[in-house]
């Protein structure tokens, strides 16, 4: 697989009785194999074996691509896997009350999706590509049975699970309390918090998503949205061009945000 990300953290190899177990991967050969890794999510930061990291390997299926606008899966579709993006990126939408289609959120590369499918069986929302994607599928049975054996492996799954929820809760205040301003501004935030961890620029990237779509997930117009880029571009704290946005001043930002950390 082509790199996708930097690794971040630091790894510590497992240490257990020397005839049984495999020999510990080394950290050099373990970040270098993670550069390469659409699924390193699952079992980063962990000590793993070579071994270890073979098995979670062996978890993808196979690859899936998608054309712009092309459906993963559909809300209400019975739940059979997980999929880590390699390349491109994919929107979460639902439908309100009113037929509407409402986004509930973006996938970007490196990240993994299908999570809303675990409790029920069925995926509670539908998974779009925002651009031409590809996707690696990994069965979840084969997940879960593998981390039955890999305390790491099941620990990180419930990490990145427990993320999902603190996001979907992050994102019901942002709807709740905070100016359209306030909204814009933290979106931008956490679009570049999520470059950073996966080793891209976190002060320019480009915008995945139409302003309409945007708009969907932020509750705000497609002239809100736009309004309010403008504010920020005049103000001095990000520049635009087209759908690439440079962040000038991530600490005016923050603050405006009401973020003073």
């Amino acid at each position: 697989m082509p790199p996708i990300a930097k690794a971040e953290a630091s790894f510590v190899p497992e240490l257990t009785g020397v005839d049984s177990t495999p020999p510990a991967i080394s950290v050099h050969e373990l970040r270098a194999h993670c550069l390469n890794c659409s699924v390193r999510e699952l079992c980063l930061p962990v000590g793993l074996t070579a071994d270890g990291m073979k098995q979670v390997d062996g978890l993808i299926a196979h690859r899936t691509r998608l054309k712009k606008n092309q459906t993963l899966y559909r809300a209400g579709e019975s739940f059979h896997a997980l999929y880590a993006i390699r390349v491109g990126s994919l929107k979460a939408t639902l439908v309100a009350e009113d037929g509407r289609e409402q986004v509930a959120g973006f996938h970007l590369p490196g990240e993994i999706l299908g999570f809303d499918g675990v409790g029920t069986g069925h995926h509670e929302a539908a998974a779009i590509a925002l651009e031409d994607t590809e996707v690696c599928v990994l069965p979840f049975a084969n997940v879960q049975g593998l981390a039955r054996g890999m305390p790491a492996l099941q620990q990180n799954l419930h990490q990145i699970m427990s993320k999902e929820i603190v996001r979907d809760q992050g994102m019901m205040m942002l709807l709740g309390s905070m100016s359209a301003e306030q909204r814009v501004a933290v979106f931008l935030l956490n679009l570049s918090d999520r470059h950073r961890r996966r080793g891209y620029s976190s002060t320019e990237f480009l915008l995945r998503m139409t302003r309409e779509e945007l708009g969907s997930y932020l509750g705000l117009k497609f002239e809100t949205v736009s309004r309010q880029f403008s504010r920020l571009q005049e103000g001095g704290l990000v520049q635009l061009e087209g759908r690439r946005v440079k962040v000038l001043d991530p600490i005016a930002l923050r603050r405006l945000a009401g973020q003073h950390n």
